[in-house]
């Protein structure tokens, strides 16, 4: 536990006094947990539905991959949307599109008329609404944080995210799919309705990026501590092509190094999760009332990771604690195949689920850092599709596999994340401090 509120104030009960985040990045926090919410209910519940139309490992596979595929193919769109549209309104529009297939989800359900192939177009249709909503809370974050902030607001989001989809969202899940197969759906729809309200409770400065009188970037957003107006956002820029955006990720050497890097190590997560309902289920004789409980187990590594990984940043610097994230990941991954009973199982899992949480917030912040706000929607976009297109495949690759034996995609990738953490070592520690993407507590005098 850290020693901070369990809230989005940002103040420290012991130590120096740290600026508070502010109300506007409350109202983001808020948006993103009740979201994560109705997504935890949600993620729950459509593979357990899934198991009661099959036991097929592939076709489990294919309801994780489909999550991916909108990455794919609307990545960079949805970035295009977000860096020439308000972003308070893409949030509450994305959330309406969630909350309808929910809902849709659910009516087909208790009709009895939901078949596989109807579970895979929901969510791939579910899919493109969460594209399009965490290119946005991505983007509007800088806007309302200052750049100080960026580490301890990344990893606030992804506390809410990890504590409510864990521990509140995945237990109720498989506590309501015993009582009724669309009563999860139901709730889920719910859900998504009050972040549609916060969204458009948002201030200017998170509708679109702030930049300066010269047209570049603005270093900091608005310190909402401070006193006197805030910026006002740029105009919506002109409907250019994502040429720009590539250009600006093809011709920076470090981020690109990450994001294939990322992509590769990504590549293997998704190849070992590709059948975690069953692996649970089926090998380690799980009853499917329990998931949530299990879940919520794996989640408390998560919610750790979250809490403890910019006060690590703090302490060792993004690179180092970029890099043993990843070698934990990898020997988690071995240790949850070679589990002997669900236990020992979930304990290796929650500790690739602390790694994992650790990575996102130095990662989430480095990009925020160093990618200039006009860009970033597309930048991010064109991120997410190089490195989450690839999880489809690994996803149903993964699924094939798991046909031999349901452990064996686990040794797999954990024996390949650790070889790419070894490899790209160097570009972790070396590349990060070079390119200016270490925090200011550890970067080196100029």
């Amino acid at each position: 536990m850290t020693t901070e509120h369990a809230a989005p104030s940002g103040e420290s009960v012991t130590g120096p006094r740290r600026s508070r985040l502010g109300p506007d990045f409350g109202k983001l926090w808020t948006s993103a947990a009740f979201s994560n919410l109705a997504d935890g209910v949600g993620r729950t519940a459509v593979p357990l539905i899934a198991t009661t139309l099959t036991r097929d490992p592939f076709a489990i596979a294919v309801i994780g991959a489909l999550a991916f595929v909108p990455w794919f193919v609307f990545g960079i769109p949805a970035g295009m949307l977000v860096d020439r549209f308000d972003r308070r309104i893409l949030m509450a529009l994305a959330n309406a599109v969630r909350a309808g297939v929910a809902f849709v989800l659910a009516v087909l359900t208790v009709t009895g008329s939901l078949d596989i192939w109807l579970l895979f177009a929901g969510v791939l249709v579910f899919g493109i609404g969460e594209t399009l909503f965490d290119n946005a809370t991505n983007a509007a974050v800088p806007g309302v944080v200052a750049r100080p902030q960026l580490d301890r607001a990344n990893g606030w989001m992804q506390t809410a995210q990890v504590t409510i989809d864990s521990f509140i969202a995945t237990p109720i899940a498989g506590v309501l799919f015993a009582a009724s197969l669309a009563l999860p759906l139901w709730v889920g729809a719910a859900g998504y309705l009050v972040p549609i309200a916060l969204a458009l409770l948002l201030p200017l400065t998170a509708a679109r990026a702030v930049r300066d009188p010269a047209g570049a970037a603005a270093p900091d957003a608005p310190d909402v501590a401070s006193a006197g107006p805030a910026p006002a956002p740029v105009a919506a820029p002109p409907a250019v092509p994502a040429r720009e955006a590539l250009s600006y990720l093809w011709h920076h050497r470090y981020l690109r190094g990450m994001v294939l890097f990322t992509s590769f190590v990504g590549s293997c997560f998704a190849f070992a999760q590709a059948v975690t309902i069953l692996f649970f289920l089926d090998h380690l004789d799980v009853a499917p009332v329990a998931i949530g409980f299990v879940t919520a187990g794996i989640g408390a590594g998560a919610l750790v990771g979250s809490l403890v990984s910019a006060r690590l940043v703090e302490r060792f610097g993004r690179g180092p604690v970029m890099l043993t994230a990843h070698l934990t990941a990898g020997v988690a991954l071995v240790l949850t195949g070679a589990a002997p009973e669900v236990f020992t199982a979930v304990a290796a899992y929650a500790l690739l689920a602390c790694a994992v949480s650790v990575w996102n917030v130095p990662w989430g912040a480095l990009r925020q850092q160093i990618i200039p706000g006009h860009l970033f929607g597309r930048v991010l976009g064109l991120i997410r599709t190089v490195t989450w297109g690839l999880f489809p495949v690994a996803t149903i690759i993964g699924g094939l596999v798991a046909r031999i034996d349901l452990r064996l995609p686990f040794f797999i990738a954990g024996v390949l994340a650790l070889g790419a953490a070894v490899v790209g070592s160097r570009m972790l520690i070396v590349g990060t401090r070079r390119a200016g993407a270490e925090t200011a507590v550890v970067a080196p005098a100029v």
